[in-house]
This record gives C-alpha cells, sequence and structure tokens, in this order.
C-alpha cells in the first residue's frame, strides 16, 4: 500500500506549516500520484468520527485531482 504525510521530504520542503488546508491537499495530491503508480485507482475514504470540511476535505479533493477515485 502506501502512505505520505506532511514529514515526507519531498512535501515538508514545500511548506511553512503542516497544519494547514494546503498542507492536507498537497498530501492529498501526493497520496494520489503514489496511489497510481502501484496501480491502485478506486479507494474508499473513512474520515471516521471527522466532519467532511476543512483539512479532511481539502486531503480527499486533492487526491482526486491526482486522479484516485472514491
Amino acid at each position: 500500500m502506501v502512505s505520505c504525510s506532511t514529514l515526507d521530504a519531498e512535501i515538508k520542503s514545500e511548506l511553512k506549516h503542516g497544519r494547514t488546508c494546503d498542507a492536507s491537499k498537497l498530501v492529498g495530491i501526493k497520496l494520489g500520484e503514489r496511489s497510481l503508480e502501484k496501480n491502485i485507482i478506486k479507494i474508499v475514504f473513512d474520515r471516521g468520527s471527522y466532519l467532511y470540511h476543512g483539512r479532511v476535505k481539502a486531503l480527499a479533493d486533492g487526491a482526486r485531482s491526482s486522479g484516485l477515485q472514491f
């Protein structure tokens, strides 16, 4: 499988702060790219008890923009 976080070297160099919607969107984009490299196209997004807004929504939007299907 794949993983991604704001602590990854590729992402950390592009961010000033890791706790923003912009950071979440960037993580989503990188997660989508890494998933597609491994031929993972369709995923299930479990947001748990978190509302679908803010950083959770930004992460999902970033992953969708990379081509992942939810």
